[in-house]
């Protein structure tokens, strides 16, 4: 995660021991860019708890991007053209949004809930979730990375 100097210049997240309490009250816990927020775009923040070994919500995308932490648990996130990875407790995920497919964010551990929390933003007029079909899954094969293997 790269520190932004626009966000260091408004104090929060800079780690300056030194400084008032509000300077060391916030952590950055991610940066990202660049983001693309459709004009007009509403937002919604939920909470997501997966039982153990849950796969998590079937391929889909979001017109708007989704910013998302990980309270509890660990979740296996695969975003169209990235490896597929473990975010763990703590950790942060994000996603641009529009034609992006979101393969997988469900629970990682077979023994264990998960539970995080995501911000997605939405073009007005589209839903905030849309389920990629088998035929377009096909067809845009060659775009995901290679899985990993067992």
């Amino acid at each position: 995660m790269s520190e932004n100097a626009q966000h260091a210049h408004h104090g929060h997240g800079t780690g300056d021991a030194d400084g008032p309490s509000w300077t060391r009250a916030a952590k950055m816990l991610q940066d990202a860019s660049p983001v693309v927020v459709p004009e007009g775009a509403s937002a919604m923040t939920i909470h997501v708890e997966w039982e153990p070994g849950d796969p998590g919500t079937p391929p889909h995308r979001h017109s708007g991007p989704a910013f998302g932490y990980v309270i509890k648990g660990a979740v296996r996130f695969e975003l169209e053209g990235e490896p597929e990875r473990v975010v763990e407790a703590g950790g942060t995920f994000w996603e641009p949004g529009g034609d992006a497919i979101h393969y997988q964010d469900g629970n990682a551990l077979s023994d264990e809930k998960t539970e995080f929390v995501v911000t997605m933003m939405c073009a007005p007029g589209k839903p905030m979730l849309e389920l990629v079909d088998e035929a377009e899954l096909k067809e845009r094969a060659h775009l995901r990375a290679p899985r990993p293997t067992a």
